[in-house]
């Protein structure tokens, strides 16, 4: 393991404890797992942004059998406290260190993968990566993996599509009950709250500019809007756009939204959203930040390079000083916003998340000897059956069909 210390463990602890609370379907799911061993005789490397929500999943796949190794899918978002608690009271091999550089975080996933593992699940598809490309020894002793949010989904699709992709793979992501809450209350919540935690910054009143109106944008741009703000979007794609005009937004290009923007948040997976045309745009005071996975949807060495100085502010606010003497305020080094400099999501929404990855590491042990080295959608059932597991928890309850209105469902017989 490499940690930050031991000595955080009992801080960690009583972290997870409180999110715990809030985690009822994801604990229901691991009291299942401890009668079944699904997962026994499994080792299991896992590259995810370590909190206390994570720590609750490697709680569950512990129970279920798996013989768990993780480490953080993004430097600045470790809670060192919770790595301590995983290493001292679950004996969970853990290798992260918050604000890590970019060799300790590769040399952590190699710690990972030196498990040997037969199922991998990953946050960003680095973790697939770097066993695709340096670590190839490994891919014969995979059986199949998991993946958390879009960016690595997009990246995980894209192997599959040119034929590398060597092993079977579960859009996480993809479920409705990951991307529906996850993103777009969970991602729309917390990225509001790293934003005012690294600035203090009144929200209302604000020109606040959204950069990608997915499921993520959707979120983060109601959430703004809710507190007041004048949210503009854009986009590049005409559907989200006019839908964003539908929900009541601006939508205009980045190079217009730019000269009037006071809070710019990149949601959208690419690279240089927020580019040098738009510094050179913006007006003194301006602030920046991604909530999308990797830091380079903001093209950072073009602010370097346009800037004459800079320095730390507050934590996770960094002030530079352009070379005409305006100011932009980057959050976070450009990295997830909402982990960088808040806690990610709530516990009550990682819940639906993360009972999906142990049901999806239960399915992939089931089946993955006849799976095909693609990315594959969660089952519709493992869908369906945390949603009703999550009502249930919330003491809701809906209706069912009667035995007519399914034989209207299946027919086509009758008409009106």
């Amino acid at each position: 393991m490499d940690i930050k210390s031991k000595d955080l463990a009992e801080e960690g602890k009583l972290r997870i404890e409180w999110a715990a609370r809030s985690m009822p379907v994801l604990k229901s799911i691991m009291d299942r797992f401890e009668k079944e061993k699904p997962l026994a005789g499994k080792r299991m490397a896992a590259c995810l942004h370590v909190t206390t929500e994570t720590a609750m999943l490697m709680r569950a796949l512990k129970a279920g059998g798996a013989d768990v190794r993780l480490c953080a899918s993004n430097p600045l978002s470790t809670q060192d406290d919770v790595a301590a608690s995983l290493v001292v009271h679950d004996e969970i091999e853990v290798f992260s260190i918050h604000g890590e550089d970019r060799d300790t975080y590769y040399k952590h996933i190699n710690s990972a993968l030196d498990h040997k593992p037969h199922l991998t699940m990953d946050d960003g598809a680095d973790l697939v990566g770097t066993l695709h490309s340096d670590r190839r020894e490994l891919l014969e002793g995979i059986e199949g993996g998991t993946e958390e949010t879009t960016t690595g989904v997009i990246r995980l699709k894209s192997m599959a599509q040119k034929g590398v992709l060597e092993y079977p793979i579960v859009a996480v992501n993809d479920a409705n009950t990951k991307h529906f809450f996850d993103n777009r209350y969970g991602t729309g919540q917390s990225t509001i709250d790293g934003i005012i935690r690294a600035t203090n910054r009144l929200i209302a009143g604000s020109n606040f500019v959204i950069a990608g109106y997915g499921w993520c944008g959707r979120g983060v741009a109601r959430r703004a809007s809710g507190m007041g703000a004048r949210v503009i979007v854009t986009e590049v794609d005409p559907l989200p756009a006019i839908e964003a005009v539908m929900d009541g937004f601006q939508v205009m290009p980045m190079n217009e939204a730019a000269r009037i923007g006071d809070f710019f948040c990149s949601v959208t997976g690419d690279i240089n959203v927020i580019a040098r045309p738009h510094f050179e745009l913006m007006k003194d005071g301006a602030i920046v930040c991604n909530s999308g996975h990797f830091n380079v949807e903001i093209d950072i060495d073009s602010l370097e390079d346009m800037s004459k100085s800079k320095r730390w502010i507050r934590d996770s606010l960094e002030e530079y000083t352009l070379n005409d003497g305006r100011l932009v305020f980057l959050l976070g080094e450009g990295r997830l916003v909402n982990l960088a400099a808040a806690e990610g999501h709530p516990s009550s929404v990682m819940d639906m998340s993360f009972a999906n990855q142990a049901l999806c590491a239960e399915h992939m042990v089931k089946n993955a000897a006849t799976l095909k080295p693609t990315v594959y959608p969660v089952p519709e059932s493992i869908d369906k059956a945390i949603a009703a597991l999550k009502l249930e928890s919330m003491g809701i309850y809906i209706d069912k069909l009667t035995a007519e209105q399914e034989k209207y469902l299946n027919s086509w017989e009758m008409g009106t």
